[in-house]
């Protein structure tokens, strides 16, 4: 009798491939040609179909985020692949806005195991086909996918990207990027395409990188020379260079929450690829846009939360600029995964936070452990409280915090989502 249950579902194929992560196309490749022969059907929709990969250390789910809005606002039809999820699995495949459904995970699902015969898939290896195939089938104008991990070796790199964007370099993930940044930087580059645009979004070093992007034959836009960011008060301007060598500005854009870097890459991917947009409503667009998990203003018991999944030292700094606006005391409650540098994201967070309360991520065998993340603090001479769990450290910290003063919650996307869950709880029981 056929799984039915989509949580039945991803116990399984959480659980068919030996390791959680494992790069390499081999696999995954081999399977996506098996679904196309099966499918023939598919292979003139994937000629009409515009793809745009999106790599980079921070801002990828952003720039796919605000890609994906300024498509619906000017009716594109779009299919949008992101991970990880917060609280539903359904969150990493959506198809003009709209999570798919449970069923149609299933449905698709099957097919893809019964066209692996054997083959053992990771995790995230099924997703990316599951929204590769939902995608044709959906008959989409334009696909956005996030690279997981890295780039050349990524599962979505079996399909060759229309416009690649790499929004930032740092350091993450070295154990299987590489040490260097240099060697990390040749990794997500490996999404870009020789004669294909290439929109790049690290503002800092481009002298380092340059050899490495000129080996990919791709064609290069650059911010900060192509296009550009303008700030004005508490607004900004974004000024991008069409293909006509003309500029197209988009003015009096507000601060969301969205870094506005994410804004600029996601306008200068639409102009390259040659599409339409009115500044009028591409300016409404991303000055609503809203994403979970990034800089997520919220209130829970009469409190201000911020909820952010800075998870390395580069997106921790891009933090401390945003709460060193803020007044009154942080409380923060954190907990990261054991290849994280948890002593780079403290420290240009170590004078902006009050106090620190300390959980270990429950649902991951990658969590750090609670006295590593403590001796962190200790030794820099910061004040640490333990908890059990997640939850129970940030009910303490709603508790504790008096008038004025803000609960943040960092570290991780499974920190993050267990007080998303704890906060969507209390909504649902009142």
């Amino acid at each position: 009798m056929p799984d039915t249950v989509l949580s039945s579902w991803l116990r399984r194929i959480e659980h068919q491939h030996a390791e959680s992560i494992q790069l390499g196309l081999e696999r995954v490749d081999s399977v996506w040609r098996r679904l196309k022969s099966d499918m023939p059907e598919l292979g003139s929709r994937i000629k009409k179909l515009t793809t745009i990969s999106v790599a980079g250390t921070n801002g990828k789910g952003s720039t796919v985020a605000c890609l994906e809005a300024l498509l619906l606002a000017h009716d594109y039809s779009v299919g949008a692949y992101t991970s990880p999820h917060f609280v539903s699995y359904n969150e990493r495949i959506r198809i003009n806005g709209k999570m798919v459904s449970d069923k149609t995970l299933v449905d698709v699902f099957e097919t893809i195991n019964s066209a692996a015969e054997g083959v053992p898939l990771t995790y995230f290896e099924y997703g990316t086909l599951a929204a590769l195939m939902l995608f044709l089938r959906s008959q989409v104008e334009i696909q956005l996918l996030e690279v997981g991990l890295g780039g050349r070796l990524d599962a979505v790199n079996i399909v060759d990207s229309d416009v690649a964007v790499v929004t930032s370099i740092d350091f993450d993930h070295q154990a299987w990027l590489g040490d260097t940044l240099q060697e990390i930087a040749r990794e997500k580059l490996g999404i870009a395409r020789t004669n294909h645009p290439l929109i790049w979004g690290e503002p800092s070093c481009f002298e380092f990188y340059e050899s490495l992007i000129n080996q990919t034959g791709a064609k290069l836009l650059k911010i900060g020379e192509h296009f550009t960011i303008r700030q004005s008060g508490q607004h900004s301007e974004i000024v991008c260079k069409t293909n006509s060598e003309e500029v197209a500005k988009f003015e009096n854009l507000k601060d969301t929450g969205i870094p506005i870097n994410s804004k600029a890459l996601a306008l200068q991917t639409l102009i390259t690829a040659e599409l339409v947009l009115d500044s009028r409503k591409a300016l409404d667009a991303l000055n609503h846009i809203e994403l979970m998990g990034r800089y997520q203003c919220e209130r829970f018991s009469g409190k201000p939360v911020i909820l952010d999944v800075a998870h390395n030292p580069a997106s921790a700094r891009m933090l401390a600029k945003r709460l060193v606006k803020l007044d009154g005391s942080i409380l923060a409650v954190a907990s990261v995964l054991n290849d994280k540098d948890w002593d780079g994201i403290v420290a240009p967070l170590m004078t902006l936070i009050s106090s620190w309360r300390i959980a270990q991520i429950r649902n991951s065998s990658r969590a750090m452990l609670r006295q590593d993340m403590l001796g962190v603090l200790y030794n820099k001479g910061l004040k640490g409280l333990a908890f059990e769990s997640i939850e129970s450290a940030f009910l303490d910290a709603i508790h504790t915090a008096c008038e004025g003063d803000t609960v943040l919650v960092i570290g991780s996307f499974h920190t993050v989502a267990d007080v998303l869950r704890v906060m969507h709880d209390k909504v649902d029981k009142a």
